[in-house]
């Protein structure tokens, strides 16, 4: 897949598995390479940089594998920050489905 196509909705594939339940970095990494590739060093800087903008909140939590892991949780600012994204997708896409129809080769 193309990097900026995948960069560019990197951030409403976050934000959208996070609203469905809280969860933490490599598991955020194995749900969004379900859908496209991604590595866990292209996650956590994401991560970190939605925390500082305020869009999630972390806390801890035991794990029976190891250390406490931090795991995310959207915040009312992350809800409008996906739902503006999501709409901003839909439109997007519908703009360039609509230009590759009209300009489709016969």
């Amino acid at each position: 897949m193309n990097a900026q196509f995948k960069k560019g909705v990197l951030e409403l594939l976050v934000l959208e598995s996070v609203r469905a339940r809280d969860m933490y970095g490599y598991e955020l990494v194995e749900e969004i390479s379900r859908a496209i590739d991604v590595k866990e060093g292209t996650i956590y800087p994401l991560l970190k940089r939605l925390t500082n903008e305020h869009y999630f909140e972390t806390y801890l939590r035991e794990s029976t594998e190891g250390p406490p892991r931090k795991y995310y949780r959207l915040t009312a600012a992350g809800i409008m920050r996906a739902d503006d994204l999501r709409r901003e997708w839909f439109e997007f896409q519908q703009g360039v489905c609509t230009f590759l129809e009209e300009h489709g080769h016969e």
